[in-house]
């Protein structure tokens, strides 16, 4: 006996910012300081004093900053934001709505019809 369907297709509880939104917060103080005054400081961990911008995550201590810093997930992160946001040309790439213009490709065959 238990709840059904009790998990959920996406855990909210871990969800981080986007790669746009991050970018976003790295270019412009101002959108970053939005996204903090959305925030509780009584609630995040550490009081809100020590915070990954490009992980948009929270730590407890100064020490704990500087280890994620040094950690796989962060360089990943930072892999990923410095690849940049897709443009719309990727976009309809990945759906298979673009064209080659480049060199065209010999297509004739010869067959043996016997």
């Amino acid at each position: 006996m238990g709840i059904f369907a009790k998990r959920t297709k996406c855990k909210t509880r871990r969800r981080l910012r986007d790669v746009d939104q991050v970018q976003k917060d790295m270019m412009n103080a101002r959108h970053l300081e939005l996204y903090k005054e959305t925030k509780a400081v009584e609630d995040l961990p550490g009081l809100g004093r020590h915070y990954c911008v490009e992980c948009a995550k929270w730590f407890d201590m100064e020490s704990t900053l500087v280890k994620h810093t040094k950690g796989k997930p962060h360089k990943r992160r930072l892999k990923e934001l410095k690849e940049g946001p897709y443009t719309h040309k990727e976009a309809d790439a990945a759906v298979g709505l673009w064209t080659d213009n480049g060199r065209p490709q010999n297509t004739t065959t010869e067959i043996d019809m016997m």
